[in-house]
């Protein structure tokens, strides 16, 4: 297999945060929720945050409420102090970055998403691809964010992550409602994919609501651009999903 060899990232279903259930203690983005994809076979779905101390944690909102006793952003806390929030209903922590890595051990692919605020701020994408850089395993880098996907991008082979597919997560719409933070350039740049020239993604994930759409048909079908779909949470949806796309991102079955 020769590094640009992507066959990988589409070969299995992907678990959404990991191969999650809260009513067995198993909590999304956990390594006890990786651990239970790698055993049924699946790929693992992460999210990577900055902490306060410029250390990388997975964990997906923005504030702690919904999955831990705590309150307050995530990115007020150093790597340190999240490290000893336990997840609500499990025995798992908040795991760093590193240790989330460690625990898969190139057993099953990563698709790692970076969350931004859309300030222009690429430090995590720089600690992504520093962590990634010294593991050996199948992984992709995504984002919403075309800044850190285009900052990936310029800068892979003097990261070390030339060999890494990069990849930008969209959806069809960016209403102001659901998307605050974005100005109106931003959400124009979103919305027509007009970031490609400088992001010119490995592989799309598109939300499966919002199939079909030109954007993703296009790249799959003219430019042979593998697409991921998320996030597919029935049977009946995983099979109306891959008409559209290549693999699915799902939760709350077993597909």
């Amino acid at each position: 297999m020769n590094s640009r060899d992507f066959s990988w990232l589409t070969a299995r279903p992907i678990a959404h945060r990991g191969l999650h259930d809260p009513s067995k203690g198993v909590i999304e983005n956990s390594i006890s929720a990786a651990r239970a994809a790698i055993a049924a076979g699946f790929g693992v779905e992460c999210d990577v945050q900055l902490t306060s101390d410029g250390e990388l944690v997975v964990f997906h909102d923005e504030t702690l409420e919904r999955l831990t006793e705590s309150a307050g952003a995530v990115a007020m806390r150093s790597a340190n102090e999240l490290s000893r929030l336990r997840l609500r209903g499990a025995n798992d922590a908040i795991p760093r970055f590193s240790e989330f890595l460690a625990a898969i051990g190139g057993r099953t692919p990563i698709i790692v998403e970076i969350k931004s605020a859309f300030d222009g701020d690429t430090t995590a994408a720089q600690r992504t691809a520093q962590a990634l850089a010294r593991y050996s395993g199948p992984v992709a880098v995504e984002s919403f964010d075309p800044d850190q996907i285009a900052f990936l991008r310029a800068r892979a082979a003097a990261l070390g992550i030339a060999h890494r597919p990069l990849g930008i997560v969209g959806e069809a719409h960016y209403d102001a409602d659901d998307w605050p933070q974005l100005s109106t350039a931003q959400r124009a740049e979103l919305t027509h994919f007009l970031h490609y020239r400088r992001t010119l993604p490995d592989f799309l994930s598109w939300r499966v609501r919002d199939l079909p759409h030109a954007i993703p048909l296009l790249l799959r079908d003219a430019l042979k651009i593998p697409v991921t779909t998320w996030t597919v949470r029935s049977p009946e949806m995983a099979a109306r999903a891959r008409e559209w796309a290549d693999q699915i991102v799902f939760e709350g079955f077993a597909p």
